[in-house]
């Protein structure tokens, strides 16, 4: 479905001050792209801003000819820095509830959590996880529901140096299957990726 990414001259205003104007970025199947900046700067509006969810004050978004309505209704994973996860919720529960609500299966469910490990931890609240394993639970939608375009915000913040490392096989092996991920990052991502840096 969405073959690219085309930002052109994408400007963001948020309660009542401009964050960037000017922004423009072309990313392909394949390719990956880490947006750096300070905090402020803009990178989670940028991400919200391609899902849709923040308006433009300037330029267009762009998904490589696909009808923008259907690229951002199905063809993206918006997987924020906050993860977005009922507490009350067995994990079993909501890896079955993203899986189902994006497209996927509960097979598929069962499948992602097998990948990142998570299936001795079904049972439990999802209150009662870590901070890294309730972001391994968020990020396991991106492989429950496939989608082109991963927009992901800082997903490798609670993960330990094991985990990114594996995560980022993961991330290599969405890009190599023709997907495409812009993320935003304080730490260098652990794949090639271009940089677009913000407020620079």
């Amino acid at each position: 479905m969405i073959q690219a990414l085309e930002l052109r001259n994408v400007g963001v205003r948020r309660g009542g001050r401009r964050l960037f104007s000017d922004l423009s970025l072309t990313l392909k199947a394949g390719e990956a792209c880490a947006l750096t900046g300070a905090n402020g700067a803009g990178k989670t509006s940028l991400l919200r801003a391609v899902a849709g969810f923040v308006p433009l004050e300037a330029g267009e978004i762009a998904f490589g000819g696909a009808d923008a309505t259907e690229a951002r209704g199905g063809g993206l994973h918006l997987v924020g820095h906050q993860d977005g996860l009922k507490p009350a919720r067995t994990t079993r529960e909501e890896l079955r509830f993203w899986s189902v609500w994006s497209g996927g299966t509960t097979a598929a469910a069962d499948a992602a959590a097998t990948a990142l490990d998570l299936t001795a931890l079904l049972d439990l609240e999802v209150r009662r996880l870590s901070a890294g394993q309730r972001r391994r639970l968020a990020l396991a939608r991106l492989l429950a529901a496939p989608r082109p375009l991963w927009l992901l915000d800082e997903p490798l913040s609670p993960l330990d140096a094991g985990w990114r490392a594996r995560f980022g096989a993961m991330m290599q092996a969405h890009l190599a299957g023709g997907g495409l991920i812009l993320a935003a990052v304080h730490d260098p991502l652990p794949i090639k990726a271009k940089v677009l840096e913000i407020g620079a």
